[in-house]
């Protein structure tokens, strides 16, 4: 999900012992060379799409849906791609008690995981609307940070309008967290399910940003769009919410998810995944601590 900075580790070192004689040489420069350092930060925040290289990894190969449904709704000259699938329970009754709407994490597919979704849910029938985000899979590009917060309401608006009365939840995982954020505070939902939710810019910052004096972090980051603030959104969110953490996450570390968490201004219920990293699938005792707060959460 986030670009692949770690090379810088091995530098650290070097960098801090060398840091006078860096600043020094740069003193010694001529003003031109500091205009031009500047002028190259001006080009990579304004005039390329360098945040969705380095960030965004979207493919489009086919996927085995396992029996999920695909349709498409009109976006931006273009279609969005939503794959569907009901649980056992609300096939079984031919009948929808609440909406689930999902959003992946970065490098995933709405296909490859709906129809598994829907049956994780257990014995509750929701129907689960999974959108893959412009770009990925067959949802039209280009695959820009900028259009997914737009999309993700294209999506809730459809569901919407289908939907009826039965309630809508938002089920975001990573990147897809802060998707479904953006939604929750801008429509009405009736809770959240958030997995592993990253601040994008403080990671960035953060994280990526000594190793390369922050002139290419700090361009990157000033370029995440404001729908896609997490820490912003979730002050502005009073639904409640289910956050899913992993202990050992090496991309969103806890100490960022706890940022997010921090600034939720909603009801929370907090599980953490005992030893999991950041894609380790949800396994073991937790999934009956997962399954108590759906129980919380559906039940409002």
């Amino acid at each position: 999900m986030f670009p692949d900075w770690n090379v810088g580790t091995r530098m650290k070192n070097e960098v801090t012992v060398q840091e006078e004689n860096i600043f020094a040489l740069v003193k010694r420069r001529p003003p031109y060379f500091l205009g031009a350092i500047l002028a190259a930060c001006i080009l990579i925040m304004f005039c390329t799409p360098l945040p969705d290289q380095l960030i965004l990894f979207p493919t489009t190969q086919r996927i085995d849906a396992h029996g999920a449904a695909r349709q498409t709704i009109p976006f931006q000259n273009g279609e969005l791609e939503i794959w569907t699938a009901r649980s056992r329970l609300a096939r079984q009754r031919n009948h929808v008690d609440a909406y689930v709407l999902r959003f992946y994490g970065n490098a995933d597919r709405a296909e490859r995981w709906v129809a598994l979704d829907a049956d994780a849910f257990g014995e509750r029938a929701v129907e689960i609307w999974g959108m893959n985000y412009p770009g990925f899979g067959g949802s039209s590009g280009p695959a820009r940070l900028k259009r997914m917060s737009p999309a993700a309401l294209a999506a809730f608006d459809a569901l919407k309008s289908k939907a009826g009365n039965p309630p809508i939840y938002v089920f975001g995982a990573s990147i897809g967290s802060a998707v479904a954020m953006n939604v929750a505070a801008n429509r009405e939902v009736r809770g959240l399910i958030l997995h592993n939710p990253p601040p994008l810019r403080q990671i960035i910052l953060r994280n990526y940003g000594w190793w390369n004096l922050w002139l290419l972090a700090g361009p990157v980051a000033l370029q995440i769009p404001r729908e896609l603030d997490s820490v912003a959104n979730a002050k502005r969110i009073h639904a409640p919410a289910i956050f899913l953490l992993a202990e050992n996450d090496e991309i969103v570390p806890p100490k960022f998810q706890r940022l997010v968490v921090d600034s939720f201004a909603g009801e929370k219920q907090v599980v953490t995944l005992p030893g999991a990293y950041h894609n380790s699938p949800i396994q073991g005792p937790v999934v009956a601590d997962i399954h108590r707060a759906y129980d919380r959460l559906f039940s409002r």
